[in-house]
């Protein structure tokens, strides 16, 4: 059995990086051999990586009484290691908005980049990966087109999941389907999408194939 984390960032229902988690987790229902976890970034309660947390395990070391900022921020930092830590596979279904990645999409990312658990630096003071084990998918939507050379250096939300994820933390990347240019042009919008949406069932096909 596969576990797969699917990182939902888009509280919007008409959002198309809605659509695309949608059309993902519904392609990849019936497969028995995947065990599917959502983690919606915006139904979670993820107070802002901060000081808060860093009192938090102080006072938790000590015994003492947590403030709800504090016992918030404590429990989204165990949490999202958790679900992190148990996945094989992790889906990001994400929009680029204003260049960069959602804010509730960034708490998840703070609380799960971290020395020791996510990377380590070995005695050259050179980082180390600590999870090459574990494979990515990148779902994301974009109005713009920021595929041109143009474009592509102001593009702060795939680039940086990459980053991060595949960089940092060291995940295999199996996929990527990125839909642009819809609201650059609405007289194609419809089929940009449709478009789009098949090649987001081609990618939770080929996770079939792919953990079988």
């Amino acid at each position: 059995m596969t576990n797969v984390l699917v990182v939902k960032a888009n509280n919007r229902p008409d959002g198309v990086s809605t659509k695309m988690y949608e059309t993902f987790m519904a392609e990849i229902a019936n497969n028995e051999g995947l065990n599917v976890t959502t983690f919606d970034v915006f139904e979670e309660n993820m107070p802002y990586f901060g000081q808060e947390l860093f009192n938090a395990f102080g006072k938790a070391q000590a015994g003492e009484e947590l403030s709800a900022i504090e016992a918030g921020s404590l429990a989204a930092f165990n949490k999202s290691r958790e679900v992190l830590t148990a996945a094989d596979v992790v889906v990001f279904a994400f929009p680029l908005w204003n260049l960069t990645i959602p804010a509730a999409l960034q708490s998840f990312i703070d609380y799960t980049y971290g020395a020791g658990y996510s990377f380590k630096y070995n005695e050259q003071g050179e980082l180390v990966s600590l999870m090459t084990d574990k494979k990515y998918i990148v779902l994301n939507a974009r109005g713009g087109i920021y595929s041109t050379p143009q474009a592509s250096a102001s593009e702060m939300s795939v680039n940086y999941i990459n980053a991060v994820i595949g960089g940092v933390f060291g995940m295999e990347k199996i996929d990527e389907v990125i839909i642009e240019g819809h609201a650059s042009n609405p007289a194609g919008a419809e089929q940009i999408i449709a478009d789009g949406l098949e090649k987001v069932k081609a990618a939770a096909q080929n996770l079939a194939k792919v953990t079988a």
